[in-house]
């Protein structure tokens, strides 16, 4: 009874398993030369590389199955192993020679490849390698330590794998490629294609972790610039003296705020992956054990010396650009509380000045109402006086003055209450509302 018959299995299990186990060392025995390329897409379609791995395949007539990730192909003349990687696809050749083969006449790997299928490689050449894997009946390490001349350029070396093999580079390009020559004294087959592998992705971890260099000091000039903007903008803030200054400086800020931003945006995915690729370039020298050749640098060293000033650069700037982000807010957000704090005292006087016409407007109300009651009495006493006159021989021995006169102050009393309930009603009417 297998597994799957007693559960119910994760959709990627095998996948991630498989993943795991994707891409081991190619097995390897001296003489053997090597030629390692990475290309660099960034601007091609992701399945470019597939394709035209293929189209070698149809080329040699060897049909390759590959799930598109990664690929290990024996063409009978080399083998070539080939991986796609997120920021760049490469093909590592193999090629076994005889005994001495090719230590007269320089040869590579590359040599039994179709030139016309390496030239039309899709992507930007970023890493280009030559390794050769010799033993030590070829090669000994004291004929390679006879020929180093002490004025010459640095050679880095040491021995590896517990001293199963001496690994020397100079790291510098000769014909567009850097160069690697592993001697081997006692190295296993899988400890040979461990070392070849380690060696290559050191050199192309460092390189890709140095792509953000350039970006940093270009971030570096830019800070600087803008350093000196937040600065003068500052000295604007202190010195602002309305309101209108105040969110002239505001806006500057503002346009700074995302300017900083657009940068961040622009360089944090840079920055992270070489902090992450400059972690794999140590992490593959520390699996190497490395042991010092008397007069040389080790790897480790080279790297210390080398390539982390320029790592440490890359974090500088990263975190210099974090830094400035955070006092452009602070900034921001000081000045915003000023405007504000501003624009509150302008809408309490505001607020001050409707009340003080609130007030006039119910007292210029009032009086009108007191004026009011006044002409209704008046016309009221009025059409009170006509109707008097009129029945003026049944209302004897009063007289029309006499009941006017009556009649003013009870009608100046109910328009006063009248006048005083309707201002009672229409003021439930509007708390209702």
């Amino acid at each position: 009874m297998t597994l799957p018959d007693l559960f119910i299995e994760h959709d990627q299990r095998q996948a991630l398993n498989d993943e795991f186990h994707a891409r081991p060392p190619v097995p390897l025995e001296s003489p053997q030369l090597i030629s390692y390329l990475a290309m660099h897409h960034a601007e091609d379609a992701p399945d470019a590389a597939l394709q035209h791995l293929l189209a070698l395949g149809k080329l040699l007539e060897r049909p390759i199955d590959s799930d598109g990730r990664h690929s290990l192909i024996d063409f009978g003349s080399f083998q070539l192993k080939w991986e796609l990687h997120n920021e760049f696809s490469s093909y590592t050749f193999f090629r076994k020679v005889s005994h001495g083969e090719g230590l007269d006449q320089p040869t590579s790997a590359l040599a039994v490849v179709p030139e016309a299928w390496l030239r039309s490689m899709p992507g930007k050449l970023i890493v280009a390698t030559h390794v050769e894997l010799r033993s030590v009946a070829e090669i000994t390490p004291e004929s390679v330590m006879a020929k180093l001349s002490p004025t010459g350029n640095q050679m880095v070396g040491a021995k590896v794998a517990d001293g199963a093999a001496w690994v020397f580079t100079d790291f510098l390009f000769e014909k567009g490629f850097s160069r690697f020559l592993i001697i081997d004294v006692s190295l296993t087959r899988r400890q040979a294609g461990r070392t070849v592998q380690r060696l290559v992705e050191i050199e192309t971890y460092r390189l890709m972790a140095l792509l953000a260099f350039p970006v940093a000091k270009d971030v570096g000039r830019t800070i600087g610039a803008a350093e000196q903007r937040l600065a003068d903008l500052m000295d604007r803030t202190g010195s602002a003296r309305n309101p209108e200054d105040e969110r002239s400086v505001l806006a500057d800020l503002t346009t700074m705020a995302a300017e900083i931003e657009h940068s961040v945006a622009r360089t944090t995915f840079r920055f992270g992956a070489a902090r992450a690729y400059h972690s794999l370039v140590m992490q593959r020298i520390t699996e190497l054990r490395e042991q010092r050749i008397s007069g040389l640098p080790t790897f480790h060293e080279f790297m210390e010396r080398r390539l982390l000033p320029a790592m440490n650069t890359c974090v500088t700037m990263a975190r210099r650009q974090e830094d400035l982000s955070s006092r452009v807010a602070r900034n921001s957000q000081l000045l915003r509380t000023r405007v504000e704090v501003e624009l509150e005292r302008q809408n309490q006087e505001l607020l001050a000045q409707m009340n003080r016409r609130a007030k006039l407007q119910l007292h210029l109300q009032e009086t009108v109402e007191g004026l009011s009651v006044v002409a209704i009495t008046y016309y009221a006493s009025q059409l009170v006086q006509y109707l008097a006159k009129g029945v003026k021989h049944y209302i004897e021995p009063f007289t029309p003055e006499g009941i006017t006169a009556v009649a003013i102050p009870v009608i100046a009393a109910l328009v006063a209450v009248g006048t005083h309930r309707m201002r009672k009603h229409l003021a439930a009417a509007e708390g209702h509302s």
